[in-house]
């Protein structure tokens, strides 16, 4: 099935059902503690039908949109890549015996969950693509990520709505998905027509569209579908000014602006912990009370965190001013140099969730002399 079809609103349930019957487990957005995470779902009762959001700078808050929507929302404190690269990983297990310790169990050959991530927006999807050139490519790869990424099934959701802190569009990641999804759904919600227009992008994507009530679409369902994703990409929250970016910003390493940035920034890690590309870790192993079992531990860290940069000489960035140059030089331009890509896909999370209200759209500029655009609000 090449062209787009119409799926009604009432049988995304059973997109749902067919994906469960293959074993995967459907994970997607859910309303739990007052915001938008991702969780696993069982059925669309689960989604946060008529919510959406309101961010800006260090302000994110739900509230009731004025039809049922499924996805009409933005992206919250949540990625996709706490499944793909979980927080926390037990590498292996070792246990203590005659000849000393050894290796009982490891990560790499365990079985891994079929993931199926339901809502997928195309600045997440690039994410996920950009992740994959760091653990799953190269001379070295990440065989838990590897394994995890393989399994999952994307369906995909064009953003039909622009969030106050969102960039996307500055960074050639969206509103409208690319490519490397299974399905895509672009939702439309217009007077008593409340349907999906949905395209296959991948060979199991089109066995599971079989099982799923669709009929053809009809040139007004495309239009209107193109017309709503249109309209979000000329409403952007915010704007940067990436092209030449990381050119700029090398020739500004000694910029007055980082000292400034300094004294706001509360080295606290939420922007690198929301991020969907952020991938820094440490290696923890610990002991039983008894001593004869060790555990090595892979987790999430940060390049904001004091004791990432220790190393036997001392830490080689002390400063907060020298910890918030490196995230934002690496995320805008040596990433591009180690991967061939921005780091940074313009989904706004380290604005929102930053506590201080830091916003890398007007950092990223300000400290290259260039001048910030005004963000846009509704």
């Amino acid at each position: 099935m090449n062209a787009p079809v119409r799926l009604e609103a009432e049988h995304l349930g059973a997109l749902l059902e067919a994906l469960k019957r293959r074993g995967y487990t459907t994970v997607g957005p859910t309303v739990r503690d007052g915001c938008i995470v991702y969780d696993e779902i069982y059925s669309t009762a689960d989604l946060p039908v008529g919510w959406t959001d309101e961010q800006e700078s260090a302000t994110y808050r739900l509230k009731r949109r004025d039809n049922e929507a499924y996805f009409g929302y933005n992206a919250g404190p949540d990625s996709w890549k706490k499944f793909l690269y979980p927080s926390s990983l037990k590498l292996l297990t070792a246990r203590k015996s005659s000849k000393g310790f050894e290796v009982c169990s490891e990560t790499n050959g365990a079985e891994v969950p079929s993931y199926a991530f339901i809502g997928v927006r195309a600045c997440e999807l690039n994410a996920i693509h950009i992740q994959d050139r760091v653990f799953g490519s190269g001379q070295f790869t990440d065989p838990t990520y590897r394994a995890r990424r393989e399994k999952a099934f994307v369906v995909a959701v064009n953003c039909t709505q622009a969030g106050g802190t969102c960039f996307c569009v500055s960074m050639n990641t969206g509103p409208r998905v690319g490519d490397g999804f299974d399905i895509s759904l672009t939702e439309v919600v217009r007077d008593e027509n409340h349907f999906f227009l949905a395209a296959v992008g991948s060979g199991r994507g089109s066995e599971v569209m079989e099982e799923v009530p669709h009929s053809a679409a009809g040139e007004s369902d495309v239009d209107a579908a193109e017309g709503l994703v249109n309209e979000t990409a000329l409403h952007m929250g915010r704007e940067l000014a990436a092209d030449g970016m990381k050119d700029r910003l090398l020739t500004h390493i000694e910029s007055p602006r980082w000292d400034d940035v300094a004294k706001r920034c509360l080295t606290c890690t939420n922007c690198t912990l929301v991020c969907p590309t952020c991938f820094c870790s440490m290696i923890e192993e610990v002991t039983d009370l008894g001593g004869t079992t060790a555990e090595r531990w892979r987790r999430w860290d940060s390049c904001f965190t004091l004791d990432f940069a220790k190393v036997a000489g001392g830490n080689f960035r002390y400063s907060v001013w020298s910890r918030y140059r490196q995230w934002l030089t690496h995320k805008l331009a040596y990433w591009i140099d180690q991967f061939g890509t921005s780091g940074c896909v313009g989904c706004g999370r380290c604005i929102t969730w930053c506590p201080a209200g830091i916003d890398i759209t007007v950092e990223a500029q300000a400290v290259v002399g260039v001048e910030p655009q005004e963000p846009k609000g509704d």
